[in-house]
């Protein structure tokens, strides 16, 4: 394929960033720069030679700027096959001149959405000729540039420097690639708006969207290629962190501290929140007086699944904890924050990774989840439910203590976190086993005791941590056997969603070994 000359180009941008460079070293090739409303405006105000679309089409913008560039003569300079005798005949006969580039990004609707912004404005930030202009130039490539973002501007001057003006078909090839994507993400977030707005729970039609935000070097294992995408840059996250230090994040590092990340949002940064996860299931979660406090705490729960994994933090990483977490091997290490101390404790450690996020995640917020399967994907609301805002009820005889309920409490919201069929035993504000991922939840419990007893031997204790503990399950016992497991091990008290059809059984058996348990009615599954 040739290169193709730029002599004409349409400049139509709502985000400023590096235009004025750019638009000069356009002018600087002679390039003929048309343009639009405020950036015709800006680039006038800086001496570059503008011709307004209004000039080039004889129809004046007008609808509040919803009519302007909607015209043949623009349409027709981006779609019209160059070398075409009947294309160049129709262009000749109508007075259409050629558009060679074609610089527009789109009114910032995703931005506008997530600032929280009332329905007329979300509307009124729709992109119409936007989009059709960079999907008809995206269709022409053969014959067409197109730049829908300013991170591209020093690529097509590198190309026309190399080419004497010219931009070659590899480059036009590429930029058209992401110029389709980049409508179809925000198509996405506009449909998916709309289906929020209409309360859609399973709309028709589905898409999602996201720009990358690292290409990766591989995926869950080394023959699988891979890469991260934003899709919501307004969540603090491991998708919009900043590294602060380490190696390269693997696939396998970004998908476990997102589940630490979600976890330890649960708890409200008020309280000092540790989790440390491995291979996407917590293996110790604590509250503290201290973040250091927490993390020991959490670390006792497990410390020989620790090993290697991923440690999130609710509040600013100090000093003190910063130094305990180097203590034994860490992948990586998720906190709002970090002082200047924690940092120089982290220095030493050039392979572990820092990420700050700059605040906390609301773990309130509606969104979306999806999942692929063969021919498809799943989607569904994101499990909201907050462990402190669900009523208890009471099933047992006996109620449980403020403590074992503060207990009941922390121990669900962890098991929220854990792969199902979960188990969480927890005391003091601590995790002190965890059953994850087991086909039978009594296999959970027994697990999770036998976890337990193993950390308290590498203790030195002479008891079980399970003992004087509280158990959760992430959905009701479906017989009286892993009641009973978890009675075995000495928790008092119990925390499940209830709704068996032997609940009556389970109630009965907690009963007769002197256990309080409260039923929450909702199920926190997690596959």
């Amino acid at each position: 394929m040739q290169q193709t000359k730029i002599r004409r180009a349409l400049i139509s941008v709502s985000d400023k960033t590096d235009l004025i460079g750019f638009a000069r070293a356009l002018a600087g090739y002679g390039i003929h720069i048309v343009s639009t409303g405020g950036t015709a405006a800006a680039l006038k105000a800086e001496g570059i030679a503008v011709t307004d679309v209004a000039d080039l089409t004889g129809f004046p913008e007008m609808m509040d700027g919803r009519v302007k560039t909607l015209h043949p003569k623009v349409h027709g300079g981006l779609l019209a096959i160059r070398g075409n005798i009947e294309h160049e005949k129709a262009a000749s006969d109508h007075g259409i001149a050629h558009i060679d580039l074609l610089v527009v990004n789109l009114y910032p609707f995703e931005a506008t959405v997530a600032k929280g912004a009332g329905y007329e404005e979300c509307v009124e930030n729709i992109d119409i000729g936007g989009p059709a202009m960079i999907r008809a130039a995206s269709k022409n490539h053969e014959g067409v540039t197109v730049v829908v973002e300013p991170a591209d501007y020093a690529r097509v001057l590198s190309d026309l420097a190399a080419n004497s003006g010219a931009t070659t078909f590899s480059l036009r090839r590429e930029l058209a690639a992401k110029a389709f994507a980049r409508t179809a993400a925000y198509d996405a977030a506009i449909s998916n708006w709309f289906a929020c707005e209409l309360k859609t729970e399973a709309p028709e039609w589905r898409a999602f969207g996201g720009k990358l935000g690292q290409a990766l070097r591989y995926g869950e294992n080394p023959h699988q290629s891979a890469g991260v995408y934003v899709s919501d840059a307004g969540r603090p996250s491991v998708a919009t962190a900043k590294q602060v230090q380490g190696k390269e994040l693997s696939y396998n590092n970004i998908n476990d501290t997102d589940a630490a990340f979600e976890l330890v949002s649960e708890f409200a940064p008020l309280v000092p929140a540790v989790a440390i996860i491995k291979h996407a299931n917590p293996c110790g979660v604590a509250v503290g007086a201290s973040l250091l406090e927490a993390y020991q705490k959490a670390l006792a729960c497990d410390s020989v699944s620790a090993f290697g994994g991923i440690i999130a933090v609710n509040q600013i990483l100090d000093g003190p904890a910063a130094e305990a977490i180097t203590g034994i091997f860490t992948e990586v290490v998720i906190a709002p924050d970090a002082t200047a101390e924690a940092k120089a404790a982290f220095a030493a450690k050039k392979n572990l990774r820092l990420l700050l996020t700059g605040t906390m995640p609301n773990p309130r917020q509606a969104a979306l989840t999806f999942r692929s399967i063969a021919g498809g994907f799943l989607v569904q609301s994101r499990d909201a439910a907050v462990s402190d805002e669900l009523e208890l009820k009471v099933v047992t005889k006996r109620a449980p203590s403020a403590q074992e309920l503060a207990d009941m409490k922390f121990a669900f919201k962890v098991a929220k976190h854990v792969k199902s069929n979960a188990i969480v035993y927890a005391k003091d504000g601590a995790t002190v086993g965890i059953g994850a991922g087991q086909m039978s939840r009594v296999d959970s419990a027994r697990i999770a005791a036998w976890k337990a007893q193993n950390a308290a031997e590498a203790a030195g204790l002479k008891e079980p941590l399970t003992r004087g503990s509280v158990v959760a399950s992430d959905a009701f016992f479906p017989f009286a056997d892993g009641l009973l497991e978890a009675a075995a091990a000495g928790v008092t008290a119990v925390i499940q969603p209830g709704g068996s059809m032997r609940d009556d059984e389970v109630i009965k058996a907690a009963d007769e070994k002197g256990l309080a348990m409260v039923f929450t009615g909702v199920r926190h599954f997690r596959h």
